[in-house]
Formats: C-alpha cells, structure tokens, sequence
C-alpha cells in the first residue's frame, strides 16, 4: 500500500458536484493499493499514520500527534499512485490493485482508522473525485508498506 498524506486545515471531496467527505484539521490521505497487499498492509500503514507526530506544538516544533490535535482523516481511493511512467508518454497501471481486491481493503483500511477513534470521511471508490484541500505547511508524506519495518 501506498499514502501520500497532507496535513490540512481542511479538506473535502465531491462527486458529481456533491460533497461527499470533509474534515477540518488533520490528514488527506491518497491511497493506493497493489496486488500483493493484504490485511497486515492495512494495519501496518493505519498504525504508522494514525501514529505519526507532525503537528507543532507550542514551541513550533512537530510533536504533536493527530490524538493531540483532534485530527479527522479524509481518505480517498487513488490508483494512480501505482501508476508506471517509465516507457511512453501515458502511465500504465498494471501495479495497481483490481477493485475487487483494491475495494476491501480500501474499506479495511478507514476501518481500523476509525476503530482507533477517528472520525473519517472517504471519496466514493472508482468515481471521478474533485478533491479540495487547504494544506498546512505545506506538509505532505508518501508511505510505502514495503519500507516500513
């Protein structure tokens, strides 16, 4: 699995002109989900980012966790973080997940975030999303399940 995570202020979600998610402050989390993820990926990147320290204390200096700040997650389906731009002017997508395998672990995945206490919103998987989001920094990390120990 893969994130690309942005700490905002806000963020939201719309399809077909409906918001269809939106947070205050916390994450926009991308995710991205390849054929050889399985439940152990899903819990592995919700324990890292649920547990990640990047937002500033008092003193301005990233020590708070999103518990600290009472941070929502806003996540949304993003294939194309497996997209492969080596050979050609167009990305193939070959590496990423087929929604049958993609889907439940999409699901997976805003479940144990939310069994840990979160409130999350989500885009719609497989629709075309406008997504919107005021980053704060800006601060933004991409997270690989596989460079993670």
């Amino acid at each position: 699995m893969r994130a690309v995570l942005s700490k905002v202020k806000s963020a939201s979600v719309r399809v077909d002109g409906k918001t269809v998610g939106a947070i205050g402050t916390g994450y926009l989390i991308l995710l991205g989900i390849t054929h050889e993820d399985t439940e152990v990926q899903c819990r592995k990147l919700a324990d890292k980012l649920c547990s990640l320290r990047i937002f500033d204390d008092e003193e301005g200096k990233i020590n708070l966790s999103l518990d600290d700040v009472g941070g929502e997650l806003l996540v949304v389906s993003q294939f194309t973080l497996y997209g492969n731009c080596r050979k050609g002017r167009r990305p193939e997508f070959l590496s990423a997940a087929r929604p049958e395998t993609a889907i439940p672990l999409y699901e997976r995945f805003v479940e144990l975030c939310r069994e840990k206490g979160y409130h999350v919103e989500t885009g719609e998987f497989g629709a075309h999303m406008e997504v919107e989001s005021v980053n704060d920094g800006p601060f933004t990390l991409i997270v690989d399940t596989n460079d993670l120990k």
